[in-house]
């Protein structure tokens, strides 16, 4: 294993270099891009060897500070995916218990249940959605100030971890369309419940990979 890690560095500072010398001598950055990626380097290595060089017309290749994650910025990302998660659930068992109203089964729990719920879920919405909202706008103006920020390591980490649970809960909730309908039990009821879930998970594994794919064309922080 530390074999492995002193390699990798190590072909980390060779593409670094080879960057820093081609930038020296004038090739554009297309070009270099479009060289190291047919020698086998990975694309997103590439990006971020030559995002770590400011695009400036200065003699020599200049390059970007590495910042370091503040524990600031750790607190707030740690909060706002908290918060996307709690909100989340409850979103989800909001719109579960409005189902279940619009489309009652003899065999559950009776209204005032499911009202007891809708009341849980809607307390719970009520602080953790605008709490989300405004950490994730304090975030989004720190990265216009300093975009390499939108590259840190927390924000990664947390970024995939969301995206696993989200890809997660898309698979379950396609296998448990799937065996209802070969059980002959699919209801209008159960149908709206795994659209709900779909388009809760859907969207946020969609914009979260989109916003991951932006982060990966920075260097790493």
């Amino acid at each position: 294993m530390v074999v492995f890690v002193k390699q990798n560095m190590a072909l980390s500072q060779e593409l670094l270099s080879f960057v820093k010398e081609s930038l020296l001598r004038g090739i554009p950055r297309a070009e270099i891009a479009n060289t190291l990626i047919k020698a086998g380097w990975p694309t997103e290595q590439v990006n971020q060897s030559l995002s770590g060089f400011a695009d400036t017309n200065f003699a020599v290749p200049v390059p970007r500070p590495a910042l370091s994650v503040k524990p600031r910025e750790a607190f707030l990302y740690v909060v706002l995916f908290l918060t996307l998660f709690v909100s989340a659930y409850n979103l989800g068992f909001l719109l579960f218990s409005f189902i279940n109203l619009a489309f009652p089964d003899p065999s559950e729990t009776g209204v005032d249940q499911i009202e007891f719920g809708i009341r849980w879920s809607l307390s719970w919405l009520i602080v953790t959605l605008p709490v989300f909202l405004y950490v994730a706008s304090l975030l989004r103006r720190s990265v216009r100030s300093h975009p390499a920020s939108g590259s840190s390591r927390i924000r990664r980490q947390l970024t995939y971890l969301t995206l696993f649970i989200a890809s997660s809960v898309l698979l379950g909730d396609v296998v448990g369309l799937i065996f209802n309908f070969l059980s002959g039990d699919l209801t209008v009821r159960f149908v709206l419940k795994v659209l709900t879930v779909a388009a809760i998970a859907g969207g946020t594994f969609s914009y979260y990979l989109r916003d991951l794919r932006e982060a990966e064309k920075l260097p790493e922080t």
